[in-house]
């Protein structure tokens, strides 16, 4: 027996576990933890006061307030209409679906400044959706709700095609057997196959949120960037960096990374909690 597995690691075609992981840890910290380093290095030229005094100023919470509020509205709504996308282009057949799954990753081709530059188009007061929204007094360009129209546009493919898998690979005998047991639609969705698609929906959510708090050319031209209005936190960074103030700067981008980073973990809790009541 101990031969058969010493020949079997010899032999492996993998790399060792020894020498992926030293590949793991090494190319991670040189992608993500060495920048991620040099920022707290940098904040940490700061005393606590003007730390405190640059990240809780009246401006910088009105963007906090913006950032965080406007990317997790953007990813609840990605979630629940990216959920109805991917299941009618894996469940259902009809004219035009090809082109209907490329268009999900339009998001993903297009700069982000035209992506802004659009959107500005259509939704500003003469644009051709922005006309028909203004007699009814609703404001969408150079507003908060055009940071939430923008965050939502590209967020929206992280959600279809982290579930598109997940569904396809959902069997249909399922849904038979709950129906076959006297389970409405309704509850063959919520107890058979929402439980099943938790975990790749949350985890689309969590890419789309994190992807929205980081987003910057698409928002900068339709938000209008008002200061306590529409300003969002990724601007202040950059502004803060064209005035030279690379500790304030940075700052931000700390706070903002940390706050992200709680976030993102209690996601993945939650991600494992809902894994592991699905496999009990």
């Amino acid at each position: 027996m101990f031969l058969s597995r010493t020949l079997l690691k010899r032999h492996s075609v993998l790399p060792g576990f020894d020498l992926a992981l030293g590949f793991t840890v090494f190319y991670l910290c040189v992608i993500v933890l060495i920048p991620l380093s040099a920022a707290f290095l940098k904040t940490f030229t700061l005393t606590w006061p003007q730390f405190w005094d640059t990240v809780t100023s009246p401006r910088v919470m009105a963007s906090y307030r913006l950032t965080f509020g406007a990317s997790f509205a953007a990813a609840v709504m990605n979630g629940f209409f990216g959920l109805i996308i991917a299941w009618v282009l894996v469940r259902y057949e009809f004219f035009g679906k090809r082109f209907v799954d490329a268009l999900v990753d339009l998001p993903f081709a297009l700069p982000t400044a035209v992506a802004g530059i659009a959107l500005t188009a259509l939704y500003a007061a003469n644009g051709w959706i922005g006309q028909f929204l203004a007699p009814l007094g609703i404001k969408v360009s150079y507003t908060p709700v055009g940071v939430f129209v923008a965050l939502t546009f590209i967020g929206l493919p992280f959600v279809v095609r982290t579930l598109q898998p997940v569904l396809e690979d959902l069997q249909k005998e399922l849904e038979e057997a709950a129906a076959t047991l006297g389970a409405s639609r309704w509850q063959t969705f919520t107890r058979v196959l929402f439980p099943i698609m938790m975990p790749a929906l949350l985890t689309g959510f969590a890419l789309a949120f994190a992807r929205a708090l980081g987003e910057y050319g698409s928002v900068i031209f339709i938000a209008g960037n008002m200061p306590m209005v529409s300003e969002i936190t990724p601007l202040l960074i950059i502004t803060k960096l064209e005035q030279y103030d690379y500790a304030g700067a940075t700052a931000i981008a700390v706070v903002l990374l940390v706050v992200s980073f709680v976030m993102l973990l209690a996601i993945n809790l939650i991600q494992a909690w809902a894994r592991k009541r699905q496999g009990g």
